[in-house]
């Protein structure tokens, strides 16, 4: 059972985007029925900080016990920097790894991420783990907000 999630900043996003909206919005709504933690770093206040106010106010309503608060520890920065040196991806996505950091160290049950280029993404996805895997760190999971819960059935 799903109890604790990592979230970056284009699912927030992603509640607003046409694109992504119809699988946003129920993922959020079953988050908020089954009472279940979002992970929230310091990264993400910061991107969602330059979103526009709307984004902002959404993060805002979410229930303060459903925030989990988590640190960029200079554990995380160690493990996201270790991604960079393995060209998982560039230095230009540091903070997409330390999103990937933070989700590992604290051992989230799954990250959620629309972002396909530097998150959801096969390749990198192996990648990320190789790394943790090597430096002794659990698997990650790293999926779309679609992909994580089972809407057809309400005993998820």
């Amino acid at each position: 059972m799903i109890k604790r999630i990592y979230i970056d900043t284009s699912v927030f996003g992603g509640y607003f985007d046409k694109e992504f909206d119809k699988e946003t919005k129920p993922f959020f709504e079953r988050i908020l029925e089954k009472r279940i933690k979002i992970l929230v770093s310091e990264i993400l206040e910061l991107e969602l900080y330059r979103a526009p106010s709307y984004i902002q106010d959404f993060f805002e309503s979410i229930p303060f016990e459903l925030i989990e608060r988590v640190e960029l520890t200079d554990e995380a920065r160690d493990l996201a920097e270790k991604y960079i040196l393995e060209k998982v991806v560039g230095k230009t996505s540091r903070a997409d790894c330390q999103h990937i950091a933070l989700a590992t160290i604290n051992k989230a049950d799954v990250l959620a991420s629309w972002n396909f280029k530097h998150i959801v993404n096969l390749e990198r996805i192996r990648g990320y783990n190789s790394v943790n895997f090597r430096e002794g760190y659990q698997m990650t999971e790293i999926r779309t907000p679609k992909e994580i819960f089972n809407y057809e059935n309400d005993n998820q």
